[in-house]
């Protein structure tokens, strides 16, 4: 498998710009290019679909174990031509005090693969070639294979920057002027995702790969992405992973209602894919134009996105707040995560939510962001007590009280503390998790929808 990692020095650099530019320009030949983003982000995977057609998958050592990242980058990169992935902040910026952990370079080392640094070139010169040295010399294991210089300003200004990286013997693969046409909006936690800008974002798409094919030499990447070499991993199968209680698949396929549209776009593709494995039908539905639950909803999973921007509309929608708090009410096994837990709350910014929790939720100035290490607190529907995984929080909101009677997780690193809330089928916290490092809970919430399922219907059999 031909691949490439796109690196920087540091964040705001350009990643996005040229991986997504070059997965959209390498797409346009006719390639079928596989992409992957390094780290727990699920914006960029957004964009990178766009481009791509396929979907935009994560490769995090840290929530799913160093072990994982090439597995399941061979299940995302299967039948295609070449697959590159954007890392994340700098090239060895990685979990605070963990060393190398679920940084880019880890990534890249664990994937074998060349690594093409995105530099940005504005306020520099000569001064360019000592930097590239330095990042291409730390760790000896990185293989950097080229450099991209962004943010160009002039035909003076590349000649020197190509002088000095010739100096260095570091090979210029790309270069990009300023170019704030192409610039995508960003508001509190980032990017504005696709699913709120569909349009906007196809027209900055084709954009970016038009900037890209003008500006890089795609045939020199493409060999640099061959030089890669195999790898002996086995892909990743979400149908060997399910694991828990150790039953068959149920009977009856029980539906699992996917929560999407533009106030729920965070979500990882493996986690619909451990669920249709381990037995449930997959459904989607928009909590912001659907009134009713998809038809014969026996499990409902409510993950992350941005409903505080969308607070008006999503309590406006009277209908399905009510079928929420109904199906929670009856039992019915639901899992939620940092948007679903708003969602679920009693209010959000002062705005009638689901009701599910007696909480509720106001935007934040403060930013809580990071990896954490977890134990579920309580049984439920998602994990049983002592279960450990590994997550992130990515928040500028803050639910009062912040954890129930039954908690969902105590976290264990970095700091201790108890979070979330268990209730009969609820599952709701803060914590976003990738559950390919424990496919168990995939199994254990399709197991808990088919079983209130032959709840319901034996209860109404039962009725005179």
């Amino acid at each position: 498998m031909p691949r490439l990692v796109v690196a920087a020095p540091s964040s705001g650099s350009g990643k996005t710009t040229v991986a997504t530019g070059l997965m959209a320009a390498f797409a346009e030949r006719g390639l079928a290019v596989s992409p992957h983003k390094a780290g727990p982000d699920y914006i960029d995977p957004g964009y990178h679909a766009l481009a791509t057609g396929r979907p935009g998958r994560n490769l995090d050592a840290f929530m799913c174990g160093p072990e994982l990242v090439a597995p399941l980058f061979a299940h995302g990169a299967a039948g295609c031509d070449l697959a590159v992935v954007e890392g994340v902040m700098g090239l060895y910026d990685g979990a605070a005090g963990r060393g190398e952990l679920a940084s880019t370079a880890q990534v890249a080392k664990l994937l074998r693969a060349p690594v093409v640094l995105v530099v940005d070139a504005s306020s520099q010169s000569r001064s360019v070639a000592a930097l590239v040295h330095g990042f291409a010399s730390f760790d000896p294991q990185v293989r950097l294979g080229g450099v991209i210089l962004n943010k160009v300003g002039s035909d003076r200004h590349e000649v020197m920057l190509r002088e000095a990286l010739e100096e260095a013997g570091m090979p210029v693969l790309g270069v990009l002027r300023r170019a704030p046409q192409v610039a995508t909006p960003s508001r509190h936690l980032g990017l504005v995702p696709v699913a709120e800008r569909h349009a906007d974002a196809l027209a900055a798409v084709a954009a970016l790969a038009e900037q890209v094919r003008a500006g890089c030499d795609l045939d020199a990447l493409m060999a640099l992405a061959r030089t890669a070499p195999r790898l002996s991993c086995a892909p990743w199968s979400p149908a060997a992973a399910p694991t828990g209680s150790g039953g068959a698949a149920p009977q009856r396929r029980p539906v699992v209602a996917v929560a999407g549209g533009a106030a729920f776009t965070f979500s990882y593709a493996e986690h619909a894919e451990l669920l249709t494995a381990a037995g449930a039908e997959v459904v989607t539905f928009d909590p912001l134009r659907d009134e009713v639950l998809p038809e014969g909803t026996a499990g409902l999973v409510i993950g992350g996105g941005f409903p505080e921007v969308y607070a008006p509309e999503l309590s406006a929608n009277e209908a399905l707040r009510g079928a929420v708090a109904a199906f929670a009410a009856a039992g019915g096994p639901v899992a939620a995560e940092c948007a679903g837990l708003l969602y679920l709350a009693r209010s959000l910014d002062g705005k009638p939510m689901c009701g599910v929790l007696d909480a509720d939720a106001r935007m934040s100035e403060r930013l809580t962001l990071g990896y954490r290490e977890a134990v579920a607190v309580s049984d439920s529907s998602l994990a049983a007590a002592g279960t450990r995984l590994r997550g992130h929080e990515f928040h500028r909101t803050v639910i009062e009280p912040g954890a129930g009677a039954a908690p969902a997780w105590g976290f264990t690193h970095p700091e201790r503390r108890v979070e979330g809330f268990v209730r009969r089928g609820v599952h709701a916290s803060y914590l976003h998790t990738h559950w390919a490092a424990e496919p168990s809970v995939a199994r254990r919430f399709t197991e808990a929808a088919a079983t209130w399922t032959a709840a319901v219907r034996d209860a109404a059999a039962a009725r005179p």
